[in-house]
């Protein structure tokens, strides 16, 4: 993990600077850039392992910079923490819709950055799909539709099926219940759909899981995740 390469992104030399010198002093490789435009080139030629972006950013801002690199085959599965002064909750809702692994408000502790940043390389590593996942009593076959729990087949339905799998997919980051919709429902995100039917079936796929079911984690405010640790 020390060696993973980073891009920091932001317009403020200062940031540069001290985000740089945490993360070469902890043994990453460190690469920047200072607009949006820049960003998008350096990921694309460089393919880091992990990007920090600001979200205010000239020429192309941190949200649209995620945006283009969530769209891209290449690009898209890069862990990207995103840093902005912007706190407010709806702000980072925005930015964990738009694909960004986490989001951390400035000012920050260098301290508290470095762990956002081994939490999401530990969890980002890129590898191609697998069709099994198995965390304690919870086994799941995605290409044969089954999952188990202390070997026992659960009756799941097409739509909690999907849904367990949309939350093992994004491999520990938050989803909003907008973005499951979409994912599950496949509704617009700007339809007025209710959104409970998302904690609905959350309530009912953790109830058939059982003892498995406190892998779901709920965000308050904002979503769900899926916990992948013991």
């Amino acid at each position: 993990m020390g060696k993973a390469k980073i891009l920091v992104v932001d317009d403020e030399k200062n940031i540069l600077e001290t985000v740089r010198y945490n993360l070469e002093k902890s043994g990453y490789r460190v690469c920047q850039a200072e607009d949006g435009e820049k960003a998008v080139e350096m990921c694309r030629k460089e393919l880091p392992d992990l990007v920090i972006l600001d979200w205010m950013l000239p020429k192309a801002d941190g949200l649209e910079v995620c945006r283009i690199l969530r769209s891209g085959a290449k690009t898209k599965h890069i862990p990207i923490i995103m840093l902005s002064v912007r706190a407010e909750e709806t702000d980072k809702v925005v930015g964990l819709e738009l694909g960004a692994d986490d989001y951390l408000s400035k000012p920050f502790s260098p301290r508290e950055l470095m762990a956002r940043v081994k939490a999401v390389l530990r969890r980002g590593s890129v590898e191609e799909e697998p069709e099994t996942f198995e965390l304690g009593l919870l086994e799941a076959d995605w290409a044969r539709h089954i999952v188990r729990i202390k070997g026992d087949v659960v009756d799941l339905t097409a739509k909690e099926f999907d849904l367990l799998k949309s939350l093992i997919d994004a491999k520990g980051r938050v989803l909003t219940r907008e973005v499951l919709l979409d994912k599950v429902w496949g509704y617009d995100r700007s339809a007025e759909i209710e959104t409970r039917t998302v904690d609905l079936h959350i309530s009912q796929l953790r109830k058939k899981l059982d003892a498995a079911g406190k892998y779901i984690v709920t965000v308050k405010n904002v979503g769900y995740r899926f916990e992948l640790d013991e």
